[in-house]
C-alpha cells in the first residue's frame, strides 16, 4: 500500500498562483489543478468508497463542482483542504445515497447478489487487513484516518476540512489506532505489526 510521497505534493505557492489566474478569469488554467490534483482526489475517494469504478467517477464530479466554486475560494489554510471538504462531501452523498439504495433492493429481493470478479477485486484493492479494519470505522473516522495517514494532510489542514479542533483531532485520531489495532489483531490472520509502523509515524 502506497502512501502519498513528498514528492507528489504539489507546489503550494504555485496552486495559489494558478487559482489566483482562474479567478480572474482564465479559466483554462483550471487544467493545472487537475493535472495535479486528479490521482491525489482519486486515491483518496477510493479509499472512501472502496470501488474504483465509483471513484473514477466521483473524481470527476468533485473536480467539476471546484471549477463551479473556484470564485468563493479563499485562501484561510490550502487549496487542498477546501478541495478535500468537497470531496468528502461528495463521498458522503454517495455513501448514503448507497446504503439507501441498499435497502430497498433488499426490501424486494430475497436472494443475495453474487459480486463479479471485478466488484471482489474493487472490494480488496488495497491490503485486506487494513481493509478489513477500515471497513468497520464510520465515515467519519475513515475519512480522518485517510486524510492524515495516506493523503498526509496536516492537523491543521485537516482541522479546516472537518471543522474540529487539532486537540480534538488528536483525540480521535487515537481512538481510530486503537480501534483499528483490536480489529486487525481478533481477525484471523491479520496483523497489525505491518501497519503500525506507518500509521504511528503520521497520527
Amino acid at each position: 500500500m502506497r502512501a502519498t510521497s513528498q514528492q507528489d505534493l504539489p507546489d503550494k505557492q504555485r496552486v495559489e498562483e494558478i487559482i489566483v489566474r482562474v479567478q480572474a478569469g482564465e479559466r483554462e488554467c483550471f487544467s493545472y489543478i487537475v493535472e495535479v490534483y486528479q490521482q491525489p482526489v482519486y486515491r483518496y475517494c477510493c479509499r472512501m468508497l472502496g470501488n474504483r469504478q465509483d471513484a473514477e467517477d466521483a473524481v470527476q464530479d468533485v473536480l467539476v463542482k471546484a471549477y463551479q466554486s473556484i470564485r468563493g475560494y479563499k485562501l484561510v489554510v490550502s487549496f487542498s483542504a477546501w478541495l478535500y471538504r468537497i470531496a468528502g462531501n461528495h463521498c458522503l452523498n454517495l455513501l448514503r445515497r448507497r446504503r439507501i439504495q441498499g435497502q430497498f433492493i433488499r426490501l424486494f429481493r430475497q436472494e443475495a447478489v453474487a459480486l463479479s470478479p471485478e466488484q471482489k477485486l474493487d472490494e480488496r484493492l488495497y491490503s485486506p487487513a487494513l481493509e478489513e479494519a477500515l471497513g468497520r470505522l464510520s465515515f467519519e473516522e475513515r475519512n480522518l484516518l485517510v486524510l492524515r495517514v495516506f493523503e498526509e494532510q496536516s492537523f491543521l489542514e485537516i482541522s479546516s476540512i472537518l471543522k474540529l479542533s487539532p486537540n480534538a483531532l488528536h483525540k480521535r485520531m487515537e481512538r481510530i489506532k486503537r480501534k483499528i489495532r483490536e480489529t486487525m489483531q481478533t481477525e484471523e490472520g491479520m496483523s497489525w505489526d505491518g501497519q503500525e509502523s506507518v500509521m504511528s509515524t503520521k497520527i
